[in-house]
């Protein structure tokens, strides 16, 4: 059964050569062209498997509309199409809830690869058989997609989400950056900016560290990676 995609793009020759390639590849596309289109369509986001969604539009920006989706509750993987690699605008998508984002031009086969993981991580999260994960202080809802530290919800954007489940998983083991890339852009780190996990890591140990800059269960180790600790504070 093909993947049903909406993408939000106003730059009409690219629309068509990607609906075209796209459709090609077993995926089913439905094109929004204004950020207006998109809002119109949020009522029936969950028909769609997937969004991608542009950053720039005549009417507004696709960070608007990740976060109207994840206000929604909706956990549908979001992917951005930036013309810029400039980390604040990388930063700004993930932080409103986007899942990964690809840089303008970019090669075809890129995309499809980076679609198709996005999709897979999704596929395997959702059958996951186990509901809740805890270690120390952290217990993780992996039916509702949440995490509670000490029984409080974290506001965890989707990414961030997604990495804390990989560490705490990894509970008291180095977790090298490489594999970390790996799992979550599912080995196509070297299309990621490296300061892209720093950033994540960063934010995440804002959110769930008493002081940051002394890390009591996201640990950095020197040359490696990273370590969850398993700890109660």
């Amino acid at each position: 059964m093909e993947s049903k995609i909406l993408l939000l793009e106003d730059d009409i020759s690219l629309v068509d050569g990607l609906k075209y390639s796209l459709k090609r590849n077993g995926f089913d596309v439905e094109i929004a062209r204004t950020v207006e289109d998109a809002v119109n369509r949020l009522p029936k986001i969950d028909a769609f498997d997937m969004l991608i969604l542009d950053v720039t539009l005549p009417d507004g920006t696709g960070f608007e509309i990740c976060e109207k989706v994840r206000k929604q509750g909706s956990q549908i993987p979001i992917l951005f199409l930036t013309a810029s690699d400039e980390e604040v605008n990388v930063i700004r998508g993930l932080d409103s809830g986007g899942d990964d984002y690809v840089t303008k031009p970019f090669k075809l086969g890129e995309l499809c690869s980076r679609i198709r993981a996005l999709l897979r991580r999704t596929g395997l999260s959702n059958q996951s058989n186990h509901t809740v994960m805890e270690c120390g202080d952290i217990s993780i809802d992996l039916l509702g997609s949440r995490v509670l530290l000490r029984g409080k919800t974290l506001d965890l954007t989707s990414a961030e989400y997604r990495l804390i489940c990989l560490l705490v998983r990894n509970a008291n083991r180095v977790t090298t950056r490489n594999s970390i890339l790996n799992e979550l852009w599912d080995s196509t780190g070297d299309f990621v900016d490296d300061n892209t996990l720093s950033v994540y890591v960063r934010r995440l140990r804002e959110k769930i560290e008493a002081d940051p800059s002394h890390p009591k269960y996201l640990v950095t180790i020197r040359g490696f990676g990273y370590q969850w600790n398993e700890v109660s504070v």
